[in-house]
């Protein structure tokens, strides 16, 4: 038989698909596939504009080298662990909690608090600038790694706790009622009820928190300067001297920064999958 104008149709735009996930997937790729080359040519090759043609020669060890040891990359990793465990715990705890008293509580008032935390993911960061560094430096927390985990956990506690105030309401509230009848104190009912149900949306959060504050440079260069507070996204750019921009460092120095959320993502993967699919099919 011949195939029907529909399935003529159907197959082409099968192939146009089958033809076009893998261009995609190339120019998506391509910024990451020219750094990973930047991080391996030699300086030469950037001052006699080579930069898309082949290497003169490969420099991977040399490159890396200087990143981890004639720098002070090392410290701003470090810097960077300090900033975002932290971040994480106490984003994730409170939303936790706040989560909880959202989503089982019935008080008036409620919806009120619930959109007040919605309203603050919707305010440009950018106008935030001025005032949260003015307020920083009048705190004494200026250029300190404690000052960003607290802003990084009071402007990440909004989102965190809409994902969990909704991830909380789609649970069965008939097992807190029992619980209550049976007399059970409401944190014992949070912490071995509800919060052993909530481990794929905490490792879900967990995940995209990490990646966020971990990949972020705008608030790193406002609220901090120098290797003693910066994280490894300000501290890349100490690689440009006054008069070169050190290219080969920088991009050699950005593949190591990029390698920690790409490792907990791969770590946490079948987790954060199931935290973010949890409830779509019933």
């Amino acid at each position: 038989m011949f195939p029907t104008p529909i399935e003529k149709r159907s197959r082409g735009a099968q192939i146009t698909y089958q033809a076009l996930v893998p261009l995609t997937l190339i120019m998506w790729l391509l910024p990451l596939i020219a750094v990973a080359m930047f991080s391996i040519r030699p300086l030469a090759d950037f001052t006699n504009g080579n930069y898309w043609g082949l290497p003169s020669s490969f420099e991977f060890f040399t490159n890396y080298g200087k990143v981890f040891l004639e720098s002070d990359m090392p410290r701003y990793m470090l810097n960077s662990v300090l900033i975002t465990v932290p971040t994480v715990i106490g984003a994730v705890a409170l939303s936790c909690m706040t989560g909880f008293a959202l989503g089982i509580y019935r008080f008036r008032g409620n919806l009120l608090i619930f959109f007040m935390f919605i309203a603050g993911n919707f305010v440009p960061f950018q106008i935030l600038m001025v005032p949260v560094r003015d307020l920083t430096v009048s705190a004494g927390l200026y250029d300190t790694k404690l000052g960003l985990v607290l802003f990084h956990i009071a402007f990440q506690t909004g989102f965190c706790t809409l994902f969990m105030r909704n991830f909380i309401r789609a649970l069965p509230f008939e097992l807190i009622e029992a619980a209550r009848v049976e007399g059970i104190a409401e944190w014992r009912i949070f912490w071995y009820i509800v919060l052993p149900l909530m481990k794929p949306a905490i490792a879900a959060l967990s995940v995209l928190i990490f990646t966020f504050i971990w990949n972020d440079y705008f608030w790193a260069i406002v609220l901090t300067q120098g290797p003693d507070a910066q994280p490894v996204t300000a501290g890349i750019t100490s690689f440009n001297s006054q008069f070169v921009a050190q290219y080969h460092l920088m991009s050699a120095g950005s593949i190591v920064a990029a390698l920690p959320p790409v490792a907990m993502f791969f770590m946490m993967q079948r987790h954060f999958i199931a935290g973010l699919t949890l409830g779509a099919v019933k």
